[in-house]
């Protein structure tokens, strides 16, 4: 069955509330379109927690750079109304620019300390422009639960934080990281690669999996996991912006002679041609992207 669409705010509203008001859950997935099957799975995900799923589809302008990808973003909404229907979404929310942020509108929303490393150090004003939209997408919903995926792991912790600090009845959940057979996590950026640049991409999951080795072979020392990684990376012919080690929850960089006693995170970007490419693991939580990679 296909999707029903909703363009306007006011009209996604009253579809959310329907549901609520006929005793069902309601589960959203929002995404910025070009959807993939990393998409379909928080799809399923957000199926197998709610009665009713929709899914949004909003390139949100606020968190793009003056020099970023904005106006090259792909855009693609018969194939994510497509795509949608297969995964048997409920409800498309496809709103224009003007109807998420009018004219006279003032309000951003600033989650800090979470976004001064990372992606946050490296795109000043981005988090704040995603907690934005976030903020109005789960206003407009209501009670809701909402699927997020851990590739965006920065993402994921900011809008965590923002919903408990502003007390949203939103339950927010995060999916592990949907990959390609080669490792490469999912992402809507992946069409801006060429061949070459595809290939030349796999050395981001193979360094994560090297790292993930060395830390269940006893290796504890912060600097020793990502150092090599960004050697790899580089050898690759990629252009890391960052490889880092940080807690996993304030994302604080731990310095290199920190012993990882807990879980921690490591995250890389990288830009490789025109894409700018994110990637991450919890060590101590979460498995090698590649299985068969040694350290």
């Amino acid at each position: 069955m296909t999707p029903s669409l909703s363009r306007t705010a006011p009209k996604f509203r009253a579809a959310c509330e329907r549901v609520r008001a006929d005793g069902q859950r309601l589960a959203l997935v929002p995404t910025m379109g070009a959807l993939h099957e990393g998409h379909r799975e928080l799809i399923r995900t957000a199926r197998e927690r709610a009665d009713q799923v929709f899914v949004s589809i909003f390139v949100n302008p606020t968190q793009f750079g003056p020099t970023e990808d904005f106006e090259q973003y792909p855009r693609d909404i018969e194939g994510d109304l497509r795509l949608c229907q297969e995964a048997e979404v409920d409800r498309v929310f496809a709103p224009a620019v003007r109807e998420m942020y009018p004219e006279d509108e003032l309000t951003r929303v600033r989650v800090a300390g979470l976004t001064d490393h990372l992606c946050g150090a490296e795109r000043p004003g981005h988090f704040e422009g995603v907690a934005t939209v976030v903020a109005k997408l789960f206003g407009l919903a209501g009670p809701c639960v909402a699927v997020f995926g851990r590739k965006d792991y920065q993402q994921l912790k900011v809008i965590e934080r923002m919903t408990r600090d502003l007390m949203l009845p939103v339950e927010v959940v995060g999916c592990p990281t949907l990959r390609e057979s080669d490792g490469l996590a999912l992402s809507s950026r992946n069409r801006y690669l060429s061949d070459e640049e595809r290939e030349q991409a796999v050395a981001i999951p193979v360094a994560l999996s090297a790292a993930v080795r060395r830390f269940e072979q006893g290796e504890r020392r912060a600097g020793a996991m990502s150092a090599p990684v960004a050697e790899a990376l580089a050898v690759a012919g990629l252009q890391p912006e960052y490889v880092l080690i940080t807690d996993a929850e304030q994302l604080h960089p731990l310095p290199d002679d920190t012993r990882l006693e807990t879980r921690a995170l490591l995250a890389v970007a990288a830009r490789v041609g025109q894409a700018r490419l994110i990637d991450n693991v919890v060590l101590g939580e979460d498995p090698a992207p590649i299985e068969d990679i040694e350290s």
